[in-house]
């Protein structure tokens, strides 16, 4: 069952310290504090409700890629036999699993979930297509879409 989340209130500061944050998770409290214009302790308390709150939810850092051997990045549209919660639980427990896959989404449209992953070539994309996603409970159809080059690639939200 998914859950409905409400939105936190958030002020001009918050937002500000989001954004930094999100160009910079190492960032240092003092300076923190210093490029948003409130005391060390002030900025730290926000960053804490920010978190108790839900809305940073961590910290991570950001890899290259090709430098980590995965120069393949595609993705893969999935049609399931059918859509039951059954079948939906399956996969979505089964597509956790995959190293793979970056993100999978459930999309309402015509087909039922968007994968995004990534592998070092073709070959290693061709094993995982078929060890992996048609593998996955329920599915009965793929396309995939091998990207020649990513041109925008944000972590961040627009804040």
């Amino acid at each position: 069952m998914t859950e409905i989340h409400e939105s936190v209130s958030l002020d001009r500061l918050d937002r500000r310290i989001l954004a930094i944050l999100q160009q910079d998770g190492r960032v240092s409290n003092v300076d923190l504090a210093e490029r948003i214009g409130l005391s060390p302790t002030a900025a730290a308390e926000r960053v804490k409700r920010l978190t108790r709150e839900g809305v940073v939810t961590g910290f991570h850092a950001r890899l290259d890629p090709e430098k980590l051997g995965l120069d393949m990045l595609f993705f893969v549209e999935v049609t399931l036999e059918r859509t039951t919660a059954d079948v939906f639980e399956k996969f979505d427990a089964a597509v956790r699993r995959a190293p793979e896959v970056l993100e999978c989404h459930l999309i309402a449209g015509g087909f039922d979930y968007l994968v995004k992953a990534r592998a070092p070539d073709m070959a290693h994309y061709r094993r995982f297509l078929g060890e992996v996603v048609l593998t996955l409970p329920g599915v009965r159809a793929t396309h995939t879409y091998p990207v020649m080059e990513e041109v925008k690639a944000e972590a961040g939200l627009p804040v």
